[in-house]
């Protein structure tokens, strides 16, 4: 599942909408939604963002957030090291090789380091 299906899923038990209604009002398939949900499509066009935040009546920095949630699911991710030092290479593929075995803690915490390394850098520059 990616962060844009979780939510997805939250905002139409909120509402008490089904799959079904919910794709029949924004025009594609049930299927399609199921896909979106469960981490089997990748991340949606901004048109279909629209739709989505139009039809659940989400506005500003709600569909701001929304729209960064879609920008964060895709699931089939590509990383390119080329052009960084060897290191970088290391990681992406330990990454990859290892990612399905990572325990939920564990990816909490690497996205922690990467976010306060990433303000750091900000910070020093």
């Amino acid at each position: 599942m990616t962060p844009f299906g979780e939510e997805m899923i939250r905002l139409r038990a909120e509402r008490g909408v089904t799959q079904k209604q919910m794709a029949q009002a924004l025009n594609v398939s049930a299927a399609y939604l199921s896909a979106l949900e469960h981490g089997r499509r990748g991340t949606p066009s901004f048109d279909f963002l629209q739709r989505v935040a139009g039809y659940f009546h989400i506005i500003w920095d709600e569909a701001d957030a929304l729209f960064a949630l879609a920008a964060q699911s895709n699931p089939r991710v590509t990383v390119d090291t080329s052009g960084l030092p060897p290191g970088h290479t290391i990681l992406a593929n330990l990454l990859a090789a290892r990612i399905r075995h990572l325990p939920d803690q564990t990816v909490v915490d690497i996205t922690q380091l990467l976010d306060n390394a990433q303000k750091g850098a900000k910070d020093s520059s």
